[in-house]
Protein backbone atom coordinates (compact mmCIF):
# COMPACT_ATOMS: atom_id res chain seq x y z
CA UNK A 1 0.00 0.00 0.00
CA UNK A 2 1.54 3.33 -1.32
CA UNK A 3 0.55 7.28 -1.70
CA UNK A 4 2.43 7.12 -4.69
CA UNK A 5 0.72 7.52 -7.95
CA UNK A 6 -0.90 4.72 -9.08
CA UNK A 7 -3.67 3.52 -11.73
CA UNK A 8 -6.60 5.17 -9.49
CA UNK A 9 -9.29 1.80 -10.06
CA UNK A 10 -6.79 0.27 -7.71
CA UNK A 11 -4.82 2.58 -5.52
CA UNK A 12 -5.58 5.94 -3.81
CA UNK A 13 -3.44 9.04 -5.28
CA UNK A 14 -1.73 11.32 -2.77
CA UNK A 15 1.26 12.58 -0.59
CA UNK A 16 -0.19 14.41 2.21
CA UNK A 17 0.67 13.84 5.55
CA UNK A 18 -2.99 13.63 6.00
CA UNK A 19 -3.13 10.82 3.69
CA UNK A 20 -0.08 9.15 4.67
CA UNK A 21 -1.03 8.65 7.76
CA UNK A 22 -4.18 6.74 6.51
CA UNK A 23 -2.44 4.70 5.14
CA UNK A 24 0.29 3.83 7.47
CA UNK A 25 -2.55 2.68 9.93
CA UNK A 26 -3.82 0.51 6.61
CA UNK A 27 -0.90 -1.42 6.14
CA UNK A 28 0.05 -2.27 9.95
CA UNK A 29 -3.74 -3.64 10.17
CA UNK A 30 -3.61 -5.23 6.85
CA UNK A 31 -1.47 -7.48 8.47
CA UNK A 32 -4.03 -8.67 10.83
CA UNK A 33 -7.38 -10.60 10.88
CA UNK A 34 -9.46 -7.73 12.46
CA UNK A 35 -12.14 -6.49 10.87
CA UNK A 36 -12.22 -2.52 10.15
CA UNK A 37 -14.48 0.62 9.47
CA UNK A 38 -13.52 2.74 7.15
CA UNK A 39 -15.23 6.14 7.59
CA UNK A 40 -14.89 9.02 4.88
CA UNK A 41 -17.24 11.24 2.94
CA UNK A 42 -18.50 9.84 -0.33
CA UNK A 43 -16.18 10.28 -3.01
CA UNK A 44 -13.03 10.03 -0.65
CA UNK A 45 -11.71 6.29 -1.77
CA UNK A 46 -13.17 3.99 0.74
CA UNK A 47 -13.40 1.29 -1.58
CA UNK A 48 -9.87 1.46 -3.11
CA UNK A 49 -8.76 1.49 0.85
CA UNK A 50 -10.59 -1.26 1.13
CA UNK A 51 -9.91 -3.61 -1.59
CA UNK A 52 -5.89 -2.38 -0.71
CA UNK A 53 -6.19 -4.05 2.67
CA UNK A 54 -7.87 -6.60 1.14
CA UNK A 55 -4.60 -7.64 -1.53
CA UNK A 56 -2.00 -7.09 1.33
CA UNK A 57 -3.89 -8.79 3.83
CA UNK A 58 -3.61 -12.82 4.76
CA UNK A 59 -6.86 -13.09 3.49
CA UNK A 60 -5.65 -12.12 -0.23
CA UNK A 61 -5.54 -16.02 -1.33
CA UNK A 62 -9.58 -15.50 -0.72
CA UNK A 63 -11.87 -13.36 -2.95
CA UNK A 64 -12.93 -10.07 -2.30
CA UNK A 65 -16.73 -9.52 -2.11
CA UNK A 66 -18.62 -6.33 -1.94
CA UNK A 67 -22.09 -5.61 -0.78
CA UNK A 68 -23.62 -2.78 -1.22
CA UNK A 69 -26.01 -2.03 1.80
CA UNK A 70 -28.00 0.56 0.78
CA UNK A 71 -31.68 -0.27 0.31
CA UNK A 72 -30.91 -4.17 1.29
CA UNK A 73 -33.09 -6.15 3.25
CA UNK A 74 -32.86 -9.07 5.47
CA UNK A 75 -34.24 -11.63 2.57
CA UNK A 76 -31.27 -9.70 0.27
CA UNK A 77 -28.65 -9.72 3.08
CA UNK A 78 -29.50 -13.55 3.61
CA UNK A 79 -28.73 -14.37 0.05
CA UNK A 80 -25.03 -12.59 0.01
CA UNK A 81 -24.30 -14.24 3.05
CA UNK A 82 -25.30 -17.97 1.97
CA UNK A 83 -24.64 -17.70 -1.43
CA UNK A 84 -22.11 -14.57 -1.81
CA UNK A 85 -18.54 -16.55 -2.80
CA UNK A 86 -16.64 -15.33 0.13
CA UNK A 87 -14.79 -18.69 0.77
CA UNK A 88 -13.25 -19.20 4.14
CA UNK A 89 -10.28 -16.87 3.93
CA UNK A 90 -11.82 -13.98 2.03
CA UNK A 91 -13.26 -10.78 2.64
CA UNK A 92 -16.38 -9.29 2.87
CA UNK A 93 -16.93 -5.67 2.08
CA UNK A 94 -19.44 -4.11 3.03
CA UNK A 95 -20.83 -0.31 1.86
CA UNK A 96 -22.57 2.09 3.62
CA UNK A 97 -23.45 -0.20 5.99
CA UNK A 98 -25.03 2.12 8.16
CA UNK A 99 -27.71 1.85 5.70
CA UNK A 100 -28.51 -1.51 6.51
CA UNK A 101 -32.44 -2.17 8.08
CA UNK A 102 -32.70 -2.71 11.64
CA UNK A 103 -33.57 -6.88 10.50
CA UNK A 104 -30.43 -6.84 8.40
CA UNK A 105 -28.56 -5.27 10.95
CA UNK A 106 -29.61 -8.53 13.46
CA UNK A 107 -28.85 -11.11 10.31
CA UNK A 108 -25.39 -9.67 9.64
CA UNK A 109 -24.81 -10.00 13.96
CA UNK A 110 -25.93 -13.61 13.50
CA UNK A 111 -23.31 -14.49 10.62
CA UNK A 112 -20.49 -12.82 12.03
CA UNK A 113 -20.99 -14.58 15.52
CA UNK A 114 -21.85 -18.07 13.96
CA UNK A 115 -18.36 -17.36 11.79
CA UNK A 116 -16.53 -16.50 15.26
CA UNK A 117 -17.47 -19.49 16.96
CA UNK A 118 -16.60 -21.57 13.75
CA UNK A 119 -12.94 -21.45 14.67
CA UNK A 120 -10.34 -19.38 16.92
CA UNK A 121 -12.16 -16.09 17.10
CA UNK A 122 -8.50 -14.10 16.70
CA UNK A 123 -8.12 -15.78 13.14
CA UNK A 124 -11.67 -15.45 11.69
CA UNK A 125 -11.86 -16.91 8.20
CA UNK A 126 -13.39 -14.05 6.65
CA UNK A 127 -12.87 -10.38 7.28
CA UNK A 128 -15.11 -7.59 7.36
CA UNK A 129 -14.80 -4.19 6.23
CA UNK A 130 -17.57 -1.89 6.81
CA UNK A 131 -17.51 1.45 5.12
CA UNK A 132 -19.82 4.37 6.04
CA UNK A 133 -20.15 8.13 4.83
CA UNK A 134 -22.47 8.32 8.28
CA UNK A 135 -21.02 9.09 11.68
CA UNK A 136 -21.79 5.28 12.75
CA UNK A 137 -21.39 6.01 16.69
CA UNK A 138 -23.61 8.98 16.63
CA UNK A 139 -26.21 6.18 14.88
CA UNK A 140 -25.58 4.22 17.72
CA UNK A 141 -26.35 7.28 20.51
CA UNK A 142 -29.53 7.55 18.32
CA UNK A 143 -30.58 4.22 18.20
CA UNK A 144 -30.48 3.56 14.94
CA UNK A 145 -27.37 1.32 14.16
CA UNK A 146 -27.17 -1.70 17.15
CA UNK A 147 -24.26 -0.89 19.67
CA UNK A 148 -23.61 -4.43 19.58
CA UNK A 149 -22.93 -4.72 15.64
CA UNK A 150 -20.86 -1.63 15.98
CA UNK A 151 -17.96 -3.37 18.12
CA UNK A 152 -17.74 -5.89 15.88
CA UNK A 153 -17.57 -4.37 12.96
CA UNK A 154 -14.84 -1.34 14.10
CA UNK A 155 -12.19 -3.31 15.91
CA UNK A 156 -10.09 -0.80 13.91
CA UNK A 157 -11.30 2.39 12.88
CA UNK A 158 -9.60 4.15 9.31
CA UNK A 159 -10.87 7.66 8.56
CA UNK A 160 -9.72 9.13 4.79
CA UNK A 161 -9.72 12.87 4.70
CA UNK A 162 -11.86 14.61 2.45
CA UNK A 163 -9.99 16.30 -0.44
CA UNK A 164 -10.18 19.92 0.62
CA UNK A 165 -8.14 18.95 4.15
CA UNK A 166 -5.25 17.54 1.43
CA UNK A 167 -5.09 20.41 -1.20
CA UNK A 168 -1.45 19.27 -2.09
CA UNK A 169 -2.31 16.15 -3.36
CA UNK A 170 -4.39 17.75 -6.91
CA UNK A 171 -1.53 18.33 -8.79
CA UNK A 172 -1.13 14.56 -8.44
CA UNK A 173 -4.21 13.46 -8.69
CA UNK A 174 -4.64 15.90 -11.76
CA UNK A 175 -1.72 14.23 -13.65
CA UNK A 176 -3.11 10.90 -13.07
CA UNK A 177 -6.76 11.19 -13.53
CA UNK A 178 -6.32 13.16 -16.40
CA UNK A 179 -3.41 10.48 -17.91
CA UNK A 180 -6.08 7.92 -17.58
CA UNK A 181 -8.84 10.08 -19.07
CA UNK A 182 -6.53 10.79 -22.02
CA UNK A 183 -5.73 6.98 -22.61
CA UNK A 184 -9.48 6.35 -22.14
CA UNK A 185 -10.59 8.56 -24.83
CA UNK A 186 -7.71 8.34 -27.15
CA UNK A 187 -6.42 12.17 -26.58
CA UNK A 188 -3.38 13.89 -24.98
CA UNK A 189 -3.47 14.69 -21.12
CA UNK A 190 -4.63 18.58 -20.77
CA UNK A 191 -2.17 21.06 -18.78
CA UNK A 192 -2.91 23.34 -15.80
CA UNK A 193 -2.07 27.21 -15.27
CA UNK A 194 -0.86 28.36 -12.19
CA UNK A 195 -4.31 30.09 -11.62
CA UNK A 196 -6.24 27.64 -12.58
CA UNK A 197 -4.41 24.99 -10.31
CA UNK A 198 -4.81 28.00 -7.61
CA UNK A 199 -8.53 27.66 -7.84
CA UNK A 200 -8.83 23.66 -7.83
CA UNK A 201 -6.68 23.66 -5.07
CA UNK A 202 -8.85 26.19 -3.64
CA UNK A 203 -12.18 24.58 -4.09
CA UNK A 204 -14.14 22.82 -1.29
CA UNK A 205 -14.44 19.78 -3.66
CA UNK A 206 -18.24 18.34 -2.17
CA UNK A 207 -17.89 15.66 -4.33
CA UNK A 208 -14.24 14.85 -3.45
CA UNK A 209 -11.88 12.55 -5.31
CA UNK A 210 -15.04 11.39 -7.67
CA UNK A 211 -15.98 14.54 -8.75
CA UNK A 212 -12.38 15.62 -9.13
CA UNK A 213 -12.50 12.83 -11.46
CA UNK A 214 -15.39 13.73 -13.28
CA UNK A 215 -13.23 17.42 -14.08
CA UNK A 216 -10.74 15.24 -15.63
CA UNK A 217 -12.62 13.53 -18.05
CA UNK A 218 -13.98 16.42 -18.66
CA UNK A 219 -11.10 18.63 -19.61
CA UNK A 220 -9.66 15.59 -21.45
CA UNK A 221 -12.43 15.38 -24.01
CA UNK A 222 -13.01 19.85 -24.11
CA UNK A 223 -9.06 20.57 -23.82
CA UNK A 224 -7.12 17.78 -24.96
CA UNK A 225 -2.80 18.59 -24.82
CA UNK A 226 -3.67 21.85 -24.36
CA UNK A 227 -3.40 24.24 -21.59
CA UNK A 228 -6.96 24.25 -19.03
CA UNK A 229 -7.29 28.14 -18.14
CA UNK A 230 -9.71 29.26 -15.15
CA UNK A 231 -12.20 30.04 -18.23
CA UNK A 232 -12.38 26.55 -18.60
CA UNK A 233 -13.20 25.08 -15.47
CA UNK A 234 -16.56 25.40 -13.58
CA UNK A 235 -18.55 28.06 -12.68
CA UNK A 236 -18.40 26.60 -9.09
CA UNK A 237 -15.03 26.34 -8.84
CA UNK A 238 -14.46 29.73 -10.25
CA UNK A 239 -16.61 31.09 -7.85
CA UNK A 240 -14.37 29.66 -4.99
CA UNK A 241 -11.64 31.71 -6.39
CA UNK A 242 -11.80 34.40 -2.97
CA UNK A 243 -14.72 35.27 -0.67
CA UNK A 244 -16.46 38.69 -1.83
CA UNK A 245 -14.68 41.91 -0.15
CA UNK A 246 -18.03 43.23 0.49
CA UNK A 247 -18.97 40.08 2.27
CA UNK A 248 -16.11 39.05 5.00
CA UNK A 249 -17.28 35.80 6.66
CA UNK A 250 -15.96 37.72 10.06
CA UNK A 251 -15.99 41.46 11.29
CA UNK A 252 -13.59 42.61 13.54
CA UNK A 253 -15.00 44.92 16.35
CA UNK A 254 -13.83 47.94 16.78
CA UNK A 255 -12.97 46.99 20.19
CA UNK A 256 -11.25 44.12 18.89
CA UNK A 257 -11.10 40.66 20.18
CA UNK A 258 -9.15 38.23 22.35
CA UNK A 259 -7.83 35.58 19.40
CA UNK A 260 -7.27 32.50 22.37
CA UNK A 261 -10.09 32.95 23.65
CA UNK A 262 -11.82 32.84 20.55
CA UNK A 263 -10.28 30.00 19.08
CA UNK A 264 -10.85 28.28 22.29
CA UNK A 265 -14.80 28.94 22.65
CA UNK A 266 -15.06 28.01 18.95
CA UNK A 267 -13.91 24.28 19.35
CA UNK A 268 -15.91 23.93 22.87
CA UNK A 269 -19.06 25.15 20.79
CA UNK A 270 -17.97 22.52 17.79
CA UNK A 271 -17.75 19.87 19.95
CA UNK A 272 -20.53 19.91 21.53
CA UNK A 273 -22.36 20.33 18.39
CA UNK A 274 -20.62 16.78 17.23
CA UNK A 275 -21.41 15.51 20.42
CA UNK A 276 -17.70 14.59 21.14
CA UNK A 277 -16.72 13.58 18.20
CA UNK A 278 -13.70 14.66 17.22
CA UNK A 279 -13.44 14.23 13.52
CA UNK A 280 -16.83 15.61 13.01
CA UNK A 281 -16.19 18.75 15.20
CA UNK A 282 -12.70 19.14 13.43
CA UNK A 283 -14.93 19.29 10.12
CA UNK A 284 -16.87 21.63 11.65
CA UNK A 285 -13.44 23.92 11.96
CA UNK A 286 -12.29 23.28 9.10
CA UNK A 287 -9.64 21.41 10.13
CA UNK A 288 -8.14 18.22 10.10
CA UNK A 289 -8.36 15.72 13.04
CA UNK A 290 -4.62 16.27 13.98
CA UNK A 291 -4.43 19.75 13.99
CA UNK A 292 -8.08 19.88 16.52
CA UNK A 293 -6.28 17.64 18.92
CA UNK A 294 -3.31 19.91 18.75
CA UNK A 295 -4.99 22.76 19.33
CA UNK A 296 -7.53 20.91 22.33
CA UNK A 297 -4.36 20.47 24.35
CA UNK A 298 -2.95 24.22 23.64
CA UNK A 299 -6.46 24.93 25.19
CA UNK A 300 -6.07 22.61 27.83
CA UNK A 301 -9.80 21.28 26.26
CA UNK A 302 -10.54 18.23 27.20
CA UNK A 303 -13.43 16.14 25.74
Amino acid sequence: MTSEKHPASQHLIGASPELRRVLSAARMVAATDVNILIIGESGTGKQLLAGEIHRRGSQATGPCVTVACAGLAEDGMRRHLDTGPIGPRGTLVLTEVADLSSDAQALLLRYLTAWESAQSAFRPWVRVIATTSRDLAAEVGLGAFRRDLYYRLCIVPLELPPLRDRPGDIPLLLEDLGAQAARAHGQRPPRYTAMALRLLRRYTWPGNVRELRNLCERMAILSPGREVTPDDLPMEVRRGDAPRADAPSFQLPSTGINLNGLEAELIRQALALAAGNKSRAARLLGLTRDTLLYRMEKHLIKA
